[in-house]
């Protein structure tokens, strides 16, 4: 194996060559890069079908994916969803209600706390790197499985953990996604309400190390004290309630596309997605604020989203853009589905030491679990007013 000194010489190399205009044929780059390392299993020449916006499919080498994120241009890797957005569904127009469960959603969020978060992603992002490709990228993977379990188990009523699913949801390459549903009631209520985030991690140079505490281990740990705090309460939907982690969002949101495929293929009436990716960071200088994403999003859930921050959080939203495919509500809008995604600032003002070695909490006092706690009650909010609640246990 390489020093760590040559492979960043190496990823200088690769992070210089101009990335390749796609109307031509792909270029290949070998740069005499080894194309196995000890814990991934990663191919740098496999040929791999990408979409960028506004392009046809073109197919890269993984090589050349890489290239591509570290420049900063967002795609999806389409080569095994190829038929996502074509299966035929009923669509029926979705329009949501102006908050209104404000007696059940106010106590719950006075249950949450930062202690869970804090402890969760120490653990976290003590894996050296949570890529999806590796064998940390499992075991990481495994460990999050392991602790939702253990969640559910200590903090759901055993009346309520029988209405509860814990499932991985198996990819090729070794991690897997995890979902959680809480069923609904309702029998006759059809559709599911989905709050997402990326449990998965990259460097620039997928090889080096990848602690991801913003880049979305944040996310993760928001969306799992909404969980615990929702089913602490006894949460019984009248529609399915689902929590989803996803694998390889870094990828081109290879996890979420599965999953998104999948569920638009057995014909799953998703009513709502929220993803929440980037939740701790507050840039020094700037005013507090969720940032909420306006571009290639659904305008009605954006604009419920909006409702629920000025009804249930304690700071204000901004409207930001992101661009094409910038994380795992992109599958979902590409399936057809309405979806949505919040951030922690105006996307100008976000972390920039994602993607690196510094993607840490202790990197700076800008990193804030208090900052997060505000995004786990935009969850519980999301999952209880438009799940409902329902008085028959």
């Amino acid at each position: 194996m390489r020093s760590l000194g040559a492979l960043l010489s190496l990823v200088s190399l690769v992070l210089a060559t101009p990335v390749l205009q796609f109307g031509g044929d792909v270029e290949q780059h070998v740069l005499g890069l080894p194309t196995e390392y000890p814990g991934y299993t990663l191919d740098l020449n496999e040929m791999r079908l990408v979409e960028l916006e506004g392009q046809s499919p073109k197919w890269v080498s993984e090589l050349e994916k890489i290239r591509l994120k570290a420049n900063g241009i967002n795609f999806l890797d389409i080569t095994d969803t190829q038929d996502l957005g074509t299966f035929p569904k009923l669509k029926s127009a979705v329009s949501y209600p102006k908050p209104n469960a404000t007696e059940k959603v106010r106590p719950i969020l006075k249950s949450l706390s930062t202690e869970g978060p804090k402890a969760n992603l120490e653990k976290f992002t003590s894996f050296r790197t949570r890529y999806y490709r590796s064998d940390t990228g499992k075991q990481s993977q495994q460990w999050l499985l392991k602790t939702i379990s253990e969640i559910t188990a200590e903090n759901a009523s055993s009346s309520l953990r029988k209405l509860i699913t814990v499932n991985e949801f198996p990819h090729s390459w070794g991690q897997n996604s995890i979902i959680v549903r809480i069923n609904g009631s309702s029998a006759t209520e059809n559709g599911v309400v989905v709050i997402g985030a990326h449990q998965d991690s990259t460097n620039m140079w997928p090889f080096l190390p990848a602690p991801g505490a913003d880049d979305d281990g944040s996310g993760t740990v928001t969306i799992l004290e909404a969980y615990r705090a929702l089913i602490a309460a006894d949460f019984r939907p009248v529609r399915a309630v689902e929590f989803h982690w996803y694998s390889a969002e870094e990828a081109g949101l290879l996890g979420s596309q599965a999953v998104a495929q999948e569920y638009e293929r057995r014909g799953e009436n998703v009513i709502a997605m929220s993803q929440f990716d980037m939740t701790a960071w507050v840039k020094r200088g700037t005013r507090e604020e969720v940032g909420i994403i306006t571009d290639f999003v659904d305008s009605g859930l954006t604009e419920f989203n909006m409702q629920l921050v000025d009804t249930y959080l304690d700071i204000p939203y901004v409207g930001t853009k992101c661009g094409y495919a910038c994380s795992d509500h992109a599958s979902w809008s590409k399936a057809g589905y309405p979806s949505s995604f919040t951030i922690e600032s105006a996307f100008e003002n976000s972390n920039k030491h994602i993607h690196s070695v510094n993607d840490r909490i202790d990197i700076s006092d800008e990193f804030s679990f208090t900052h997060m706690l505000e995004f786990s009650k935009l969850a519980v909010a999301f999952a209880v007013e438009l799940g409902g609640w329902s008085e028959t246990a």
